[in-house]
């Protein structure tokens, strides 16, 4: 859930089987976004599909932190601008500028140090939006901050070689939200406008000439995720209900169809509310003819619908022996998923909202691959690996990269204390592809935070105390020649 998401970031800042297609078949390419940074590193969920894949490929075996720092907060969702320069959305423990105590940030990083070299503070609210920013096409990130604005945060190199954050761009639309109505996303469309969805249950666009469309959704369903983009509309996932819309003529969104969904009725261990902590991705036919959701039944479903109508594709239970829920999306790769599980993460206490029930459970972890047709859906294999950031799926060397933490000890154990590892696991088989140490929690401990994989397989990733470039083994060797 967004706001328990943020609310997570900042606490821990202040503290069958169906023939798939393989990679061989991935869908077809959509048509070109005007208006978005480099592919498949320029959104938390690596598109606007929200399909947590990337087009290069991870690190892979011998990987090594190459470099790291301590940015002084959590880093939640980290882009690499055009040039390969990492910026990040963060929560600062202290915030200077004014002073205050767990700031939503902006902060630019070196791409070869690692180091924060320009940081700027946003104005702090109830919820920092910015967990479903994006870079845009001119390198700059788009976030909603505290005051109910979208602003566009450029950056300048100058003369003497340091560099600066500014903001180059906002859009108020206070006068749009009700006083205790927050922003949750935005995300950019194929006409041009940029679309937004608020905790109250507002959706609305904003087009190139700032003019402004909106709808309520029904009273009592609150925006939980992110937004996810295809040519022909959106798909919002609220606290009751899966919606595809597409806006009007004149900006306003429409509901095109709306499912609702088993969204239980306590919070499971490892999610931090009740209710699908999914945001929908589309996949499949044209590349967006279907979209999954996995919701918060007992066991818990993923369900896959068509766009055009909202008909049901297949359901089925989303794990086999993996845990029983999730609040991470499922990555998609042609007509296949993959859904990891988060039941039994150890998030802290105060980020989640109110007592789960179990009270407890052990974070088992595990991903599990389904493929889907229109004749149903079928798993393909499941993983046991505890990844414990969100992944990425790479289509460039079909694997899947993420933190992780080892077997989960005989003698029990606490998660948040123990080594911590960079892991890829193989598209096509599920076995483990790599498994290397990277660092320790509670230093390291990775909270489910996002990265990003550039083009030259490095691998930014931020945990709770630092900010991690984990690159092959080859560009190891390699810096510690030229040293």
């Amino acid at each position: 859930m967004l706001r328990l998401k943020t609310r997570l970031a900042s606490l821990a800042a202040a503290l069958f089987t169906v023939a798939g297609p393989g990679p061989a078949a991935a869908a077809p390419a959509l048509p070109a976004v005007p208006d978005v940074g480099p592919a498949g590193t320029a959104m938390m969920h690596g598109d606007l599909a929200s399909t947590d894949s990337t087009p290069h490929p991870g690190p892979g075996p011998g990987a090594r932190p190459a470099a790291w720092s301590i940015p002084g907060g959590v880093c939640g969702a980290t882009f690499l601008t055009s040039e390969g320069r990492p910026v990040s959305l963060c929560t600062a423990v202290v915030g200077r500028d004014p002073l205050t105590v767990v700031a939503p940030t902006v902060v630019m990083f070196d791409p070869v140090s690692a180091q924060p070299v320009a940081s700027l503070q946003l104005t702090k609210g109830g919820l920092l939006g910015g967990i479903y920013g994006y870079l845009d096409s001119r390198d700059r990130v788009v976030v909603a901050d505290g005051s109910g604005a979208i602003v566009r945060v450029a950056h300048h190199r100058d003369a003497d070689g340091g560099t600066r954050l500014f903001v180059d761009g906002r859009i108020d639309l206070a006068a749009h939200l009700s006083a205790d109505d927050t922003v949750t996303g935005v995300a950019p469309d194929y006409q041009g406008r940029i679309w937004f969805a608020t905790t109250g249950g507002v959706i609305g666009t904003v087009d190139a000439d700032g003019r402004i469309g909106r709808t309520r959704l029904p009273d009592g369903e609150k925006l939980t995720n992110g937004l996810s983009i295809r040519p022909g509309g959106a798909s919002v996932l609220t606290s009751r209900a899966l919606y595809e819309m597409a806006a009007d003529d004149t900006g306003v969104p429409q509901i095109v169809w709306r499912r609702d969904y088993d969204a239980g009725t306590t919070r499971k261990p490892g999610q931090l509310a009740a209710g699908s902590g999914t945001t929908p991705t589309y996949f499949g036919p044209d590349g967006d003819g279907w979209v999954a959701i996995v919701d918060d039944a007992e066991p818990p479903q993923l369900i896959v619908h068509r766009t055009t109508d909202g008909s049901i594709v297949c359901r089925m239970p989303a794990f086999g022996r993996s845990g029983q829920g999730t609040e991470n999306s499922p990555m998609a790769w042609g007509n296949s998923l993959i859904v990891p599980s988060t039941y039994g993460f150890g998030y802290p206490p105060n980020a989640t909202d109110g007592p789960s029930d179990p009270p407890h459970a052990v974070f088992t972890g595990g991903m599990t691959r389904i493929d889907v047709s229109e004749s149903g859906c079928g798993r393909v294999w499941e993983s046991d690996d505890r990844m414990a950031t969100l992944p990425k799926l790479s289509r460039a060397d079909g694997s899947i990269h993420a933190l992780a933490y080892g077997p989960i000890p005989a003698q029990g154990g606490v998660q948040q204390v123990g080594p911590i590892y960079y892991s890829a696991v193989d598209f096509d088989t599920g076995q483990r592809r790599a498994h290397e140490q990277v660092g320790f929690a509670p230093l390291d401990e990775p909270l489910q935070l996002t990265g990003t994989i550039g083009s030259d397989g490095s691998f930014w990733q931020g945990t709770f105390g630092r900010m991690l470039k984990i690159v092959p083994e080859r560009s190891v060797g390699a810096s510690q020649s030229a040293g």
